[in-house]
């Protein structure tokens, strides 16, 4: 019969709320599908029915979540369609509620949608009425008159619509019919009610069959037999003294709670007038939860009450006296609802790692908040901590996202704990909360940063390549591949060399070195940029300024300029023996291309001929007479002079200065014939003898010639001279500052004599220094210590 009902067809409706509820919930569905589908049925396909493409099914990880946790329908992503994974029972699930729905939903990630679906279940008549008894004793008395009236309890279909119970039929009806009257509720009261008086002494015992029969196809119908006794005479039936009663009770109440008293009373007297309570054919659930003093009538808790199982209860208690006359009534009680359930958190979907870009509104967490209270018990109110970049928001009825609200840095807080709270409206309030680990994962959104823009570095000079001359390093805030930093060297030049000839870098460790030594006269100082990069992607990057300066170290040696030093020629300084103490004999001039105090020099003698007779000045290389010069002074005196720097170590130069103590120059001419010079040889010493004699025979050659011309030459100037007048007037010439005729100095002239007198000439040549005397080769070749300089000599006329 159900394989039956299971191959008809059923109605599908399906309703799409798009994106009208909320951002979060994109879509609604519902199905209906008949009851006791056997395990493995479609349901339907929501990848056709809401429009999502089966790859976004698997790649979103869809799945089927519902509140209670029950697994009645399951997902299959490949296909998109949902399946009956256990068999659903619409009497077990909703009970003798006629419309009976399951919902639940459908939650995709990556990104988070959530989907309302709906199940209508249909109900199928799998169920036949059932008596709670199947015999039912009565005992009546003969006495009763026609009318009277007998409650029988009424059979239970647990189907709804047409299948559930429609008609009762009793047989045989000699004595009895039947009265069924219908409740406010949809319930059945089933009366006998006499139709001829019965006769103890004539049938004592009737036996009736009572049944009832269902709407369903094929009809279903049960059966119970109905055992009457007839009694002695009692002509007054029990009477309650309300048509209803009605109660409340507190679910939780404790065992033992007064709910409600019942009251019947009989005109009768004595025996007859005794009267005894009931529950009449009360179901297993409700004779656990409550109790009747057949006595008193008073109805109390026996069982625990549960407001989310049971909101009312309606009981029919009968009240009979010894006669066997009865009197039924319905007792309905309400259960008033117990702020006894905490809220429910159920975490559907999270993610406990999100990038610190994250987006605003961006979906950490999906959860789902029950409490099966009701009314304000069972309103909630769902709330995290304030001080967060997160908030909780609404989506559906009882669904919350956890979304950010603010920008989030990994830098400043990498990590959160946010504690979901949940409170209902009861009093007490009950509470429940859910703590989330949200970790913040690292982007590259910091620069790697150096202790300072600019560093100042000082080498000193003749470093040996390779030096660690200094280390820079650069913090970076990310985290991971991110914060690791790499230095380089900007791409930039210097003297038209790249910075990579003077500087090199560790690219791991910072440690910058240099590649060759450098040299503080060539270069005192240059600047440098250093980038420091990241590990990110894309990377990022600060630069820094190294100024770099190059100490000076005492490596270069003094330098003479004066008196200059040549291996050709010894120049002497004359000094007259009539010099006054303190007379200025000449200055030693050097220069130190270092800087600073490795460039200080002083002069010392280191030897001389007579220390007593000169001294040189420490700071100004003067060398200057200490007395006067005495008959026994040698001619000849060889100072050497020591110039040196005030480095560390210093360093020194020597300057050999030769001095003539004369009064003339012939006096000490032949006195430094005697000076020896070294000379420099040649290796190729017969080269240069070969080239010096091919050179001596060409002047030797040139020499001849020119001194035949010159003989001819001055033969015929002789030869013109004679011709002329013989007696030529002379005329003495005397240079303006001597008028006397003596000079101080001495002169060459060169005379120029011709025929005509008007036009002699003659020219003066200028002096040699009384104070400096030449001294050539060891051939003793005397060469003018200045030349001839040819313009501005005077060359006055003679008349």
């Amino acid at each position: 019969m159900r394989k039956g009902l299971y191959s008809e067809r059923w109605t599908l409706s399906l309703v799409f709320l798009w994106a009208s509820l909320m951002p979060f919930a994109l879509g609604q569905i519902r199905y209906s599908i008949p009851e006791e589908m056997p395990k493995g049925s479609i349901v339907g396909n929501i990848a056709n029915d809401l429009g999502i493409e089966l790859k976004r099914l698997v790649s979103g990880r869809a799945r089927v979540f519902t509140s209670d946790g029950s697994e009645y329908v399951g997902l299959d992503r490949e296909k998109g369609q949902l399946l009956v994974k256990q068999r659903m029972d619409r009497e077990q699930l909703c009970g003798d509620i006629s419309a009976c729905s399951l919902s639940f939903e459908v939650i995709l990630e990556n990104p988070m949608e959530l989907y309302s679906i709906t199940i209508d279940i249909q109900d199928v008549n799998d169920n036949s009425p059932v008596f709670p008894k199947n015999e039912i004793d009565q005992e009546i008395s003969e006495s009763a008159l026609p009318g009277a009236r007998f409650s029988l309890g009424g059979a239970i279909d647990p189907d709804v619509g047409l299948n559930t119970l429609q008609k009762y039929v009793l047989q045989p009806r000699d004595h009895f019919d039947l009265n069924v009257q219908s409740s406010s509720d949809g319930s059945k009261n089933v009366e006998m009610v006499l139709k001829t008086p019965m006769d103890r002494e004539k049938k004592q015992h009737h036996y009736l069959t009572l049944t009832a029969v269902d709407g369903g196809s094929p009809q279903r119908s049960g059966t119970v037999k109905i055992h009457i006794s007839v009694l002695d005479h009692n002509d007054n039936a029990p009477v309650f003294n309300q048509a209803v009663y009605k109660a409340f009770v507190l679910e939780n109440s404790a065992i033992g709670t007064l709910v409600t008293t019942v009251r019947a009373t009989d005109a009768d007297e004595g025996v007859n007038a005794h009267v005894q309570y009931y529950f009449e054919h009360a179901p297993a659930s409700v004779m656990a939860l409550f109790a009747i003093d057949t006595e008193s009538g008073q109805i109390k808790v026996a069982g625990p009450i549960d407001y989310e199982k049971n909101k009312q209860f309606k009981i029919k208690v009968v009240a009979k006296d010894n006669g066997g006359l009865t009197d039924s009534r319905e007792v309905i009680i309400d259960v008033t609802d117990v702020n006894d359930n905490v809220p429910k958190i159920t975490v559907m979907s999270f993610t406990s790692a999100l990038p610190e870009n994250a987006a605003l509104g961006t979906v950490v967490a999906m959860m789902n908040v029950q409490d099966l209270d009701s009314g304000d018990n069972g309103k909630v109110t769902c709330s995290i901590d304030r001080n967060s970049p997160f908030k909780i928001v609404r989506s559906l009825a009882s669904y919350y996202n956890l979304v950010t609200d603010s920008a989030l840095d990994r830098e400043q807080i990498s990590e959160y704990n946010i504690t979901v709270s949940v409170v209902d409206g009861g009093t007490p309030p009950l509470s429940s909360k859910e703590t989330l680990a949200v970790k913040i994962s690292d982007i590259n959104d910091n620069a790697p940063q150096f202790e300072h823009d600019t560093y100042d570095v000082y080498v000193p000079e003749n470093n040996s390549p390779s030096l660690s001359i200094f280390s820079v390093k650069a913090k970076d805030s990310d985290w991971g591949p991110n914060a690791r930093v790499s230095y380089f060297l900007e791409d930039e030049t210097l003297n038209s060399a790249s910075h990579a000839s003077f500087i090199s870098i560790n690219s791991d460790t910072g440690v910058i070195y240099a590649t060759k030594p450098f040299d503080y006269e060539q270069m005192k100082s240059f600047i440098i940029k250093i980038k420091a990069q990241d590990g990110g992607t894309p990377p990022l990057s600060t630069n820094a300024t190294l100024k770099i300066f190059v100490q000076d170290q005492n490596d270069n040696t003094p330098q003479v300029l004066y008196p200059v030093q040549t291996g050709g020629s010894v120049v002497a300084e004359i000094v007259p023996r009539s010099a006054d103490i303190g007379y200025l004999v000449t200055k030693v001039v050097a220069v130190d291309v270092d800087s600073g105090q490795n460039a200080w020099l002083s002069y010392k003698l280191q030897k001389a001929a007579d220390r007593a007779l000169f001294e040189v000045g420490a700071q100004n290389g003067e060398i200057r007479t200490v007395r006067q010069v005495t008959d026994k002074d040698a001619v000849k005196q060889k100072l050497t002079v020591i110039v040196e720097d005030n480095g560390q170590p210093s360093r020194s130069a020597t300057v050999t200065v030769n001095v003539a103590v004369a009064d003339s120059f012939p006096e000490v001419l032949s006195e430094f014939t005697d000076f020896t010079h070294d000379k420099d040889y040649n290796n190729n010493l017969t080269f240069f003898l070969v080239l010096a004699l091919i050179v001596v025979s060409i002047l030797f050659i040139f020499s001849v010639i020119a001194i035949i011309s010159v003989k001819i030459y001055r033969w015929r100037q002789r030869k013109l001279f004679y011709k002329s007048a013989n007696n030529l007037p002379v005329i003495p010439y005397y240079p303006t500052m001597y008028s006397d005729g003596t000079l101080h100095q001495a002169y060459n002239y060169e005379v120029c004599g011709t025929t005509d007198s008007r036009m002699s000439d003659v020219k003066p040549m200028r002096p040699y220094s009384q104070n400096t005397l030449v001294s050539l080769s060891r051939a003793g070749t005397v060469q003018r210590h200045l030349k001839e300089q040819e313009a501005g000599d005077i060359s006055p006329e003679v008349r």
